[in-house]
């Protein structure tokens, strides 16, 4: 069986593989990163523990570890993560599209 925790443990392997070794970033090194993402992660906290707390969001627990923040599985931590992490690599790639004159 495949279980959310196999999915989101994958997932975080995959981006962390392709931002450092593909794209060959610096983004875990920058203040900026973690900063952002601690307010991303704040906010997923708030959400997710909101969600799963009021049973609006359920999870199979023979699928998870178990182990929970903010009544949430630490397995969407780990997605919210890697989402977040892409996202911000393909940012940095790409960079902001500049204005036209």
């Amino acid at each position: 069986m495949i279980t959310y925790t196999l999915l989101a443990g994958v997932a975080l392997m995959a981006v962390f593989i392709f931002g450092v070794a593909v794209l060959k970033t610096q983004l875990f090194s920058s203040s900026k990163f973690w900063i952002a993402y601690a307010i991303v992660v704040f906010f997923q906290l708030l959400s997710n523990g909101y969600l799963t707390s009021q049973e609006i969001v359920t999870y199979n627990p023979d699928v998870i570890t178990g182990t929970r923040i903010a009544y949430a599985p630490i397995e969407d931590l780990f997605f919210g993560f890697a989402l977040v992490t892409l996202t911000m690599f393909i940012w940095e790639r790409i960079g902001p599209s500049k204005p036209r004159s």
